[in-house]
């Protein structure tokens, strides 16, 4: 499965993944999901968002004991602008082969099991992390989904027309929700907690339970300026948005570092965008974190009131707030996993987080990261601990969906 996947999307140039929502390569990973979950008998959905859940028994029925919904494991195929072969796949991949040992084990699940691809989970194309989760849920409202532009100014629903789904069926999923009682995702950690010799016996830590997640958003800012000559306007004449659009730059690494925090600005639109033209305008994304809610609003606030100045405006465009996975699941996957199991909070955002603030009993594990280094094309893992994940996951799946011969 690993090799298949490997060279969907992988940009030749930098080693990176360029695998964006309603791309020819977005839809050649659905294909590949679908097949996967054709050859193993599992009935495919999609919900209303595009996402794909594959069903191994059937979620509407209603058990002896009288209880409804299943139990769902999966993560996301889609990356950022050259992200790394792990960030998400690694999830999905160790999904199907939990569901692969489990029936080699002979084992049948008696509680409904499914595995689930979410679409657009970085939000690189459209700007919203996590956009398919935030739509069935919800939090995000398909008016405002449809209306959202990429880099070529092509519209969310331009984009779902053209991938030959209608988009007029984009919209929140109580129906889907309903079929979910239990949501666990794995992913590879995207930092480095697990692979610290400080923090945790190596001997015992490949795979570690995730606790919470960190309140995080995106803010977009808008730099003003004046279009002129590069060569012939005076330095004292000019109206540069580049020259705010850096002092913004700088300001956000001193606010986060002002409240401990982290923050960013990784992506930058220029107009006129000619290496001869002083920049008009400045369209700019900050990308803010941290441990606590309050110190994250500090940061903004810092942000704002040094944009303030020099006529930029900031406007919110996602915020979650900290989202504390079910304690009593968080324990259950723990004391599954064996008495010396880390547990650790993160400050990557998932689907699991979204699910876990509609209600759903919603957990995560990680799969160590040797450097730490993700979204990147040399996010790593070895392959014994993505061996271990795999194996951890079926231990949760075998006690969770109750399986038996």
């Amino acid at each position: 499965m690993w090799a298949e996947l490997s060279p969907i999307g992988r940009d030749a140039s930098t080693g990176g993944y360029r695998r964006y929502a309603w791309t020819r390569e977005d839809h050649t990973l659905r294909e590949w999901f679908a097949g996967q979950c054709a050859a193993r008998g599992l009935d495919l959905a999609f919900d209303r968002a595009g996402n794909q859940w594959a069903w191994w028994g059937d979620p509407d029925a209603v058990r002896a004991d009288g209880s409804t919904g299943g139990v769902a494991v999966g993560s996301h195929l889609d990356s950022v602008p050259d992200g790394g072969a792990f960030d998400g796949p690694l999830g999905v991949v160790s999904a199907l082969a939990a569901v692969d040992a489990l029936r080699a084990a002979g084992l049948r699940p008696r509680v409904p099991l499914a595995v689930a691809c979410f679409g657009d989970e970085e939000g690189a194309r459209f700007g919203i992390a996590c956009a398919g989760s935030r739509l069935i849920t919800g939090a995000l409202t398909a008016d405002r989904a449809l209306g959202l532009t990429d880099a070529d100014g092509t519209t969310m629903a331009e984009a779902i027309a053209a991938a030959g789904r209608d988009p007029a069926s984009l919209g929140d999923d109580p129906e889907t929700l309903a079929r979910v009682h239990t949501f666990v995702e794995l992913h590879v950690e995207q930092g480095r907690a697990l692979a610290d010799p400080d923090a945790y016996d190596q001997s015992r830590s490949a795979v570690g339970v995730g606790s919470d997640i960190w309140p995080h958003g995106r803010w977009r800012i808008d730099v003003p300026g004046t279009a002129n000559h590069a060569g012939t306007t005076r330095l004292e004449d000019r109206d540069d948005a580049m020259l705010k659009h850096a002092a913004l730059v700088l300001a956000t690494r001193a606010a986060a570092t002002r409240h401990g925090c982290v923050a960013t600005i990784g992506k930058v639109r220029v107009e006129p965008g000619g290496v001869n033209a002083i920049a008009s305008h400045v369209a700019t994304w900050l990308d803010a974190r941290g441990a606590d809610e309050a110190a994250v609003r500090r940061v903004v606030a810092d942000v704002v009131g040094a944009a303030a100045p020099h006529g930029a405006t900031v406007t919110d465009e996602s915020w979650t707030g900290t989202t504390r996975f079910d304690t009593e699941l968080v324990e259950r996957l723990a004391t599954t996993l064996g008495p010396d199991t880390p547990v650790l909070g993160t400050g990557a955002g998932h689907d699991a987080g979204i699910l876990a603030t509609r209600g759903i009993s919603s957990a995560m594990l990680f799969v160590r990261n040797p450097t730490g280094v993700s979204h990147s094309p040399v996010e790593q893992a070895d392959p014994a601990d993505c061996h271990a994940g795999v194996a951890a996951l079926t231990a949760v799946l075998t006690d969770l969906s109750e399986a038996a011969p």
